[in-house]
């Protein structure tokens, strides 16, 4: 079967900078930019009040100073939270940034986005329609969409309903029963695996299925090498201080 069509680069910077910034923010983002990435993964959810932001956990405890569930506060509060300073002083007060904001940084910059699509529990469906939406309006017109991707099939059929001219890919933590039939039928062009999961085998399925084929979290330049002889299309990184991406 013939492969989609590919704009993609090969390495992706895992929530902008990786461990070298506090991650999901603004900061991280540029400071992944200065090492010579150009494709930046991210986490988006949405606030009690449909704003899309950026936060990998349900809980706003590891990565702010807030407390409870992300999801369960408007913007406005959010906005105010510090998402630097658990990370180290030099980023005390760097805001949880909207993903919107994100979105005009990487299109000004000329940056591809993998945005996976964290939904708070209970709103995956819903979570996954409103990110497309979103994505769609900002990248309407432009010649590379960003990456749809989420480990919740719900999401990724949310944003399939809503805008199903963006690409969509599936992640996978395990092998589970039916993954491949599951991003078939969710007409993605992509599976994200933890990277200990590709080998000949599910390269070759995936492949033949018409699938790009994505890693995360690579941090090891041994992990790196066995990718790309098997093949593979993307690695997603937090060792942005390691891997040149123009290599």
């Amino acid at each position: 079967m013939t492969l989609p069509s590919w704009p993609y680069p090969r390495w992706v910077a895992h929530r902008g900078a990786g461990k070298l910034a506090p991650e999901n923010t603004l900061a991280a983002f540029r400071l992944g930019a200065s090492h010579g990435f150009r494709m930046f993964e991210c986490d988006v959810k949405l606030s009690a009040d449909g704003v899309p932001f950026l936060m990998h956990d349900a809980t706003l405890e590891r990565t702010t100073n807030g407390t409870g569930l992300g999801g369960d506060q408007p913007w406005g509060a959010l906005a105010q939270l510090d998402a630097g300073s658990w990370h180290s002083r030099a980023y005390a007060g760097e805001p949880l940034p909207s993903f919107e904001n994100i979105a005009h940084y990487c299109l000004r910059n000329g940056h591809a986005l993998n945005i996976e699509i964290k939904p708070t529990p209970g709103v995956e469906e819903h979570t996954g329609r409103v990110v497309a939406d979103h994505a769609a309006r900002l990248w309407q017109g432009q010649a590379v969409p960003p990456l749809l991707t989420s480990f919740r099939p719900e999401s990724l059929a949310g944003a399939q309903a809503a805008q199903p001219q963006l690409p969509r890919g599936l992640l996978l933590d395990t092998l589970w029963k039916g993954w491949l039939e599951t991003a078939l039928s969710l007409d993605c062009v992509a599976l994200v695996c933890n990277h200990a999961l590709w080998d000949t085998s599910t390269v070759t399925q995936a492949q033949a299925a018409g699938l790009r084929t994505l890693s995360y979290t690579v941090n090891d330049e041994w992990a790196a090498e066995r990718l790309i002889a098997l093949g593979t299309d993307g690695i997603i990184t937090d060792r942005v201080d390691l891997f040149s991406p123009m290599a």
